[in-house]
């Protein structure tokens, strides 16, 4: 069963305690990469339980471009491999596991007569539909190149700088609704295979054969025996095992009104000067909001659990995005920022070289015997970090288990053919595709298809579901994690008393 809500974690907390054998795998972490383990391991047949500290995508997975890109950048630095798996894995994403959270979006490069920077780009966008050929990915899946003359730039860039246009180069990507809610699908989904998602399990040590945990709720520490141990914190992950090395880089990016740009419908990409594979992006978005990002910094020292960026960030995205700009856009038009930090391998570089020199690879280390740590990779390659996470583990403890099938697992609500169902709002079949009307029909609150405030496009069924049926157990789930209005953090304060009224109801019992 898909359903997460505060019974099924009772009873499956409930269960760990009266459980006689260690499971098999035990995942620490609740972002992409400890989700897409749980998942893999529980098709293999393998008894799961995944814990988080926080709440589902708590950490690093909420805070994407939410793009799922085939690795163009990686070419310009000779990262042919990471490249072609990138694409090998947007091409599963969008075709079979949750085609209905991904849609193509057109990225847009003005031309203004540089021939240099034009002529990379091209040639860029040509390897780029290369790795699309390479994956099988069809075009009609994502469409390929299209040089656009000046008013087609325009149309989907309102307010790019007219003044020496010659027209624009582009390409198409793979866009997210939103990256929290893949971690969010992914959980139900393993859920559905017999995984067992314990949110505020926090872990207070671990080793190969378990950990000692503390529920957050109860307040109570126990143990989790376990065959295998899989550290999936991400930055974090050098808590769990010293023997790891991570270097934090820092991505913010700044969210705007749509209006602030025009309403775009593409992706506008502006190249970073002196840099041959980095570009600032303006991402339309749901909730009427475009995204500016984003940076790539050294975050040393300690970790938060919520990165803040510097001023200096601000300021680059700001003055590097203007200059493709008619009109300049200031701190002023700012309605919310976000950074998160990337968990990138420290021995992967040398002493004091560029983030960009920085390998994006992952990998998978084994200690205390079958305690198995995956880190480094990013948010496309989720899949397939997990599927070489849980494969270390199946041979250090010699696990009896099946190949890998998740290249062929649809996560719950996929649909490749995007039905329509009439009366539902356009906004709730982007969330949650074939889900959509099963969060209606579900919904016991008065005026399920209201939006839970003016102006803002999440339905009250929409918040009750997160409740019901996605995990949520606080406000804040839902307002941070589950529906990203607080990105905004004016709309997350407007929207936390109607919010507050269904999780009091929902937790009460009623319905």
């Amino acid at each position: 069963m898909t359903v997460l809500n505060a019974a099924r974690r009772s009873a499956d907390l409930t269960g760990l305690f009266a459980r006689a054998d260690p499971v098999d795998v035990l995942v620490i972490g609740g972002g992409v990469t400890g989700v897409g383990a749980a998942l893999d391991a529980a098709t293999r047949g393998l008894s799961v339980a995944l814990v988080e500290a926080h709440d589902l995508a708590f950490g690093t997975s909420r805070w994407s471009s939410k793009l799922v890109h085939g690795g163009l950048r990686y070419l310009a630095s000779g990262g042919v491999g990471i490249a072609r798996e990138s694409a090998v894995e947007r091409h599963h994403l969008m075709t079979t596991i949750a085609p209905h959270l991904i849609k193509p979006v057109r990225q847009i490069v003005p031309d203004y007569g540089d021939l240099g920077t034009g002529m990379l780009v091209r040639a860029g966008f040509l390897a780029g539909d290369a790795l699309r050929r390479v994956a099988r990915t069809p075009a009609e899946v994502l469409p390929g190149p299209q040089r656009l003359s000046p008013l087609e730039a325009v149309a989907a860039c309102p307010t790019i700088r007219r003044h020496g246009l010659r027209g624009a180069a582009s390409t198409t990507d793979g866009q997210l609704i939103d990256d929290a809610r893949l971690v969010t699908a992914i959980a139900r989904t393993a859920a559905g295979y017999g995984a067992q998602i314990l949110t505020r399990v926090r872990v207070v040590r671990a080793g190969g054969d378990g950990a000692v945990v503390h529920d957050e709720i109860a307040g109570r520490e126990f143990s989790i025996a376990a065959r295998s141990v899989i550290n999936a914190t991400g930055v974090w992950a050098a808590g769990l095992d010293q023997t790891l090395s991570i270097r934090p880089s820092r991505g913010t990016h700044l969210v705007f009104d749509a209006a602030a740009f025009g309403n775009p419908t593409g992706a506008l990409t502006v190249p970073i000067p002196g840099s041959t594979s980095r570009f600032v992006f303006v991402l339309p978005e749901q909730l009427g909001r475009v995204y500016l990002g984003l940076t790539d910094v050294d975050a040393p020292g300690s970790i938060p659990d919520v990165p803040v960026p510097d001023r200096s960030e601000i300021d680059f995205l700001l003055d590097t995005v203007n200059t493709a700009l008619a009109v300049p856009v200031s701190s002023a038009d700012i309605r919310g920022v976000f950074a998160g930090l990337r968990p990138l391998i420290a021995s992967a570089s040398r002493d004091g070289s560029s983030l960009a020199d920085v390998s994006r690879r992952h990998d998978v280390r084994v200690t205390d015997g079958t305690m198995v740590s995956v880190i480094g990779g990013k948010l496309t390659t989720y899949r397939r970090m997990a599927q070489d996470a849980v494969d270390a583990a199946v041979s250090a403890a010699r696990l009896p288990a099946s190949a890998c099938v998740t290249a062929s697992v649809p996560l719950v609500g996929a649909s490749a053919s995007g039905p329509a169902w009439p009366g539902l709002p356009e906004s709730l079949v982007a969330r949650f595709g074939a889900e959509a009307p099963k969060v209606v029909e579900a919904a016991t609150v008065d005026d399920p298809l209201a939006p839970i405030a003016d102006g803002i496009d999440v339905t009250r069924a929409e918040v009750e579901f997160a409740f019901t049926h996605e995990g949520a157990l606080t406000v804040d789930d839902v307002v941070h994690r589950r529906t990203r209005i607080g990105l905004v953090p004016a709309d997350g304060e407007r929207v936390r008393p109607a919010v507050g009224e269904i999780a009091a109801r929902m937790m009460n019992g009623v319905g």
